[in-house]
């Protein structure tokens, strides 16, 4: 804990893990839970564009991404694309342009890494800047904040949208909301996990939280929980065993999660 690096890689990973966990509660609930699978392919799109112009990435992936999820939550209510399709489509050309302008355009010999990167997240915790974790700093802060003082709404928009839009609440843009803050977390998570892991660190604590309890804040207290301590081992086991961060992770969270699914209810 003495050096930085250390440091850095434990709080990026808590914040990210921890706003994925609050998400995922309710995106698993709604039958959302692929969008971050959808969504972080866009990113990967977004980035690779970014690298192409010479832009910061973070800067340029943020309104890509949100943009994504509008029309990802807007295509997903027209009857000629249904929702899985339409995250289908979207993340499958993303992906392919994003990897095609690398390859076109890239101006870094080693491409297969680059790529690599970008899709499973850092290969080492030195690769996390002071300005990495005071940006996903400001962002965690944002998306807890609006959790938090939106909570009854979420609540509400997740389990009842007939009821709750019935009842005065403006239940697009609730829904609206959930989509971008998602599109937000999934981009600040990409160092750390990368692009095809994201989406385990939205669904994985949610799951195993729901194995224990039935009550949606009991679930999404206690899928905060499990994010935070699997980000918190994954980080120490990359660092014992010279593991991928990311990939260490998820493999916390899904053996928390397959221990959990032989508990007998």
């Amino acid at each position: 804990m003495s050096f930085d690096f250390v440091k850095y890689a434990l709080i990026t990973s808590v914040l990210v893990s921890l706003c994925a966990a609050l998400l995922g509660v309710s995106l698993v609930l709604k039958r959302y839970s692929m969008i971050g699978d959808g969504l972080s392919h866009v990113a990967f799109g977004a980035i690779a564009i970014a690298a192409v112009l010479k832009i910061t990435p973070m800067y340029f992936a943020l309104p890509v991404t949100a943009l994504a999820a509008v029309v990802l939550l807007r295509t997903g209510k027209n009857s000629k694309i249904k929702g899985d399709a339409s995250i289908a489509v979207i993340s499958v050309v993303a992906l392919a342009f994003g990897y095609m302008l690398l390859n076109i355009f890239s101006t870094n010999a080693n491409i297969s890494g680059d790529v690599c990167t970008t899709l499973f997240g850092s290969t080492s915790i030195l690769t996390l800047s002071k300005s990495d974790v005071y940006l996903c700093l400001g962002l965690a802060a944002v998306v807890i904040a609006v959790y938090i003082i939106f909570y009854n709404k979420i609540f509400s928009v997740t389990f009842d949208e007939d009821f709750a839009s019935a009842s005065g609440t403006d239940t697009s843009l609730y829904n609206l909301a959930l989509a971008v803050i998602t599109a937000v977390v999934i981009v600040i998570a990409m160092n750390l996990v990368g692009a095809l892991l994201i989406s385990a660190l939205i669904i994985l604590p949610s799951l195993s939280a729901m194995r224990i309890f039935k009550n949606f804040k009991s679930v999404t207290v206690c899928s905060a929980v499990i994010a935070v301590i699997c980000s918190v081992i994954g980080i120490l086991g990359s660092i014992m065993f010279d593991t991928p961060v990311g990939a260490t992770i998820v493999t916390a969270n899904a053996v928390v999660f397959a221990l959990l699914s032989l508990r007998k209810h």
